[in-house]
């Protein structure tokens, strides 16, 4: 699932920086909007060196992007709409890949914590 999550982030940098230089830009030779791939950038390491902290707040930063893809593909159209339900559904494979990556961690934790108790 690590893997899973890993290959969504990048895909979803990639789709960022080209649908915003150029496969449908708002402006005619690319937009400021490209700049939110480099949000996309500020959990890449933790991802990809597997820091289950990262990971947390990851899956919760993601859905920024959900949001905006689900959005942009409602209110769009044309390849922008497209690019936008694409965004959409790389946002939910990270934030579930990334959910079901965690789920072992979180469970041992809290079993940790009641036979600690």
């Amino acid at each position: 699932m690590r893997r899973v999550s890993i290959a969504s982030l990048l895909a979803l940098i990639a789709l960022s920086v080209a649908w915003e230089l150029w496969l449908a830009p708002l402006r005619p030779g690319g937009s400021w909007l490209v700049l939110k791939a480099l949000l996309l950038l500020l959990p890449l390491r933790g991802v990809l060196r597997g820091n289950l902290y990262t990971l947390q707040w990851s899956s919760m930063f993601i859905l920024l992007f959900l949001a905006e893809g689900v959005v942009r593909g409602m209110s769009d159209t044309g390849p922008s709409a497209t690019l936008a339900w694409i965004e959409t559904a790389l946002s939910l494979v990270f934030f579930f890949a990334t959910v079901f990556y965690l789920r072992p961690f979180k469970r041992a934790a809290k079993a940790r914590a009641a036979a600690a108790r």
